[in-house]
């Protein structure tokens, strides 16, 4: 299999990729059908009015794709990034807790208001603070694999809260297709690789802007986050057309070292599609590179998993272009240290 080669291919002994990042990002379509399995007796009781979805940083992507995947849902979700539980938050609420680590912080906070208030809750973690308290309260748990950074677990996390919200009916039994779509990023993993690659070549010594559609905004954003975490360089996003009317007058002055990259997909609304064309064109005009990448064609969920894999791809060999490794956030950690002073 390609896959099987690629990965007796990586770069073990890369004096850069001390972690072999490279080896994760191929390996995580398996991600996704290894999420589903994972949740798949996780049952909650109650009659819920709404779902809250508490999480920071990594741990929260996987809920905004479930918004991005357009899919009708019988109960409103809400995201909270925060510390406590939000204002839509009622004693009929059910909270979702996602920490990778289980020691987010603003994360526990918001699962200890959940306890203190009686609301039902269940998590996603692979250990930490945030397992305990949920063996001690038998709060339902999905415990998933560590060892990876939560930025690179989008695909356990995604499918496992995925199919917990199918175990409660608020989406339709979408498995069939996440599985499907596991096998097919796995068939075009080598392309994307090069993709990435090729990319990250343009990038090198520029600033990343990612524009997308209103449709495709979070994607957008977590490439943004990719090009931050993974080659450790400033990055932005911003969306259509909303930004036709501000953010573009803003290269009237901007510096020659910005890199936009647009990610359109064929199916995007004709007036979003000319809009694109024309921003590019404009753009181009002041002198800055500018690039339209197009949507592999595919289901929803390909569309979504092979557009990240690309931004995985391009922000790891951007990160090797730079001679930094991918992996570690030390930045983070030492904000984390200094928190907890």
């Amino acid at each position: 299999m390609e896959i099987d080669k690629l990965i007796n291919k990586s770069m073990l002994n890369n004096k850069i990729d001390k972690e072999n990042m490279r080896n994760i990002i191929i390996k995580s379509a398996e991600q996704l059908k290894e999420g589903l399995k994972l949740a798949k007796n996780i049952k909650i009781e109650g009659n819920f009015t709404n779902i809250i979805i508490c999480g920071m940083g990594g741990s929260a992507l996987s809920a905004y794709l479930v918004d991005t995947l357009l899919i009708k849902t019988t109960l409103p979700i809400y995201i909270h990034q925060d510390y406590n539980l939000p204002l839509q938050t009622n004693q009929n609420s059910l909270i979702i807790c996602i920490s990778y680590s289980g020691n987010t912080e603003e994360t526990i906070s918001a699962l200890g208001e959940a306890l203190k208030k009686n609301i039902k809750t269940v998590a996603i973690s692979t250990g930490g603070k945030i397992t305990s308290i949920c063996q001690q309260n038998n709060i339902p748990l999905v415990i998933i694999p560590t060892g990876i950074q939560p930025r690179c677990a989008t695909g356990y996390i995604f499918s496992a809260l995925a199919q917990i919200l199918i175990n409660l009916k608020i989406i339709e039994d979408i498995a069939p297709q996440i599985i499907e779509t596991s096998t097919e990023l796995k068939k075009t993993m080598i392309y994307l690789e090069k993709e990435g690659k090729e990319l990250a070549k343009k990038l090198f010594k520029k600033t990343p802007i990612i524009y997308a559609s209103n449709k495709f905004k979070e994607i957008a954003r977590i490439l943004k986050i990719k090009f931050n975490e993974n080659s450790k360089i400033p990055a932005f996003y911003n969306y259509f057309p909303e930004l036709n009317h501000n953010e573009m007058v803003g290269y009237t002055k901007a510096k020659k070292d910005f890199f936009v990259i647009i990610i359109q997909d064929s199916d995007d609304h004709p007036r979003i599609l000319k809009r694109m064309q024309l921003t590019a064109k404009l753009i181009s005009q002041k002198g800055i590179k500018t690039e339209i990448i197009n949507i592999k064609a595919g289901s929803m969920l390909f569309k979504i998993f092979s557009t990240l894999l690309l931004g995985d791809w391009a922000s790891y060999y951007l990160a090797l272009e730079y001679k930094v490794d991918p992996t570690p956030v030390k930045i983070v950690e030492e904000f984390k240290k200094l928190m907890r002073e």
